[in-house]
């Protein structure tokens, strides 16, 4: 059932975006939301609460975001209000960011290295990533982990190369220890 609350709601922002040519401020718009909403839990916790009529909620939520966002994400949290979805609106905005990257061809990464790189190195791994996928453009987060001795692991989506120093160490002892 949350994912097909996600899927409905996040659709319909999408759909709505695409239409009106919003596309890009809505986008913008979900992203500072979520930090805002994340960062609120108190007010997570407000349109949670099965106790809280949803008229009350629904004054919350026009008090706090109306003349502040866009009608369009007032409305949609307004609906997922008095549907008894609030609890999930950042689930919603999260799956509206994802499919907005979808549309706009935008990859996303994440690369582990033992060391922190220059921002050369991380140039050249953005511009690699480009040249063998098909994404327009990437957004890559970069992490440390010592543990990996060296070399990088880089996730995109489902798929994973691994070309770390510990991992090679791994497949070579599993070999020796077949052998």
């Amino acid at each position: 059932m949350a994912r097909q609350v996600e899927t409905t709601y996040g659709d319909a922002l999408l759909e709505l975006a695409l239409e009106e040519g919003s596309l890009n401020m809505l986008y913008e718009e979900a992203q500072a939301l979520v930090t805002v909403l994340q960062e609120n839990e108190e007010l997570l916790r407000i349109l949670k609460h099965p106790q809280i009529d949803k008229d009350e909620k629904r004054k919350i939520v026009d008090n706090i975001f109306k003349g502040r966002v866009s009608k369009d994400m007032v409305g949609l949290f307004g609906i997922m209000v008095e549907k008894d979805h609030g609890s999930k609106i950042v689930d919603v905005l999260h799956y509206f960011i994802r499919q907005v990257k979808r549309v706009k061809n935008i990859g996303v990464a994440s690369v582990t290295s033992a060391v922190a790189l220059t921002g050369a190195q991380k140039a050249s791994i953005e511009k690699r990533l480009l040249e063998t996928t098909d994404f327009a453009s990437m957004e890559v987060t970069y992490t440390v982990d010592a543990s990996i001795i060296g070399g990088l692991v880089i996730r995109i989506d489902d798929r994973v190369v691994d070309s770390s120093i510990k991992t090679k160490i791994e497949t070579m002892s599993k070999a020796l220890a077949q052998s």
